[in-house]
């Protein structure tokens, strides 16, 4: 069976990006490989073992086009409403809080945040299927 274990983005700013990153959701760099014209980041912490790949192409100057294709990472939270206190505290200016109720019942307590290159990131209240 097939286990997840990374998932890629290209980020313009690398000292910008692990910035907010680590700021973010306390991912530190695991591994950096550097290469002449790329750099490959490996970013992770102690909640799990999946990890953000950021590279870097060297000499790039004009932001990436995210066209329609990217949707969002998802990351879970114990207190969805204390890390939205958090990251607006630190000036990273996350959306609204939204009940997701499709049916009448809140099945998902969330919030997005953009990283610095326009990732979008689904922040959820650790629950049901959102471990």
């Amino acid at each position: 069976m097939a286990r997840m274990i990374h998932t890629m983005i290209r980020v313009l700013d690398e000292a910008r990006s692990l910035a907010f990153y680590d700021q973010a959701f306390g991912l530190k760099v695991v591994e950096r490989l550097d290469f002449e014209t790329f750099t490959l980041i490996y970013l992770a912490n102690a909640e799990t073992g999946f990890e953000l790949e950021l590279t870097v192409n060297k000499g790039r100057v004009d932001p990436y086009n995210l066209g329609d294709g990217y949707g969002h990472l998802a990351v879970s939270v114990t207190d969805v409403n204390a890390e939205h206190a958090r990251l607006e505290a630190a000036g990273l200016a996350p959306r609204k809080l939204v009940d997701f109720a499709p049916g009448g019942d809140v099945i998902a307590r969330f919030f997005f945040i953009a990283d610095p290159d326009g990732y979008q990131i689904e922040v959820l209240q650790r629950a049901g299927r959102y471990q």
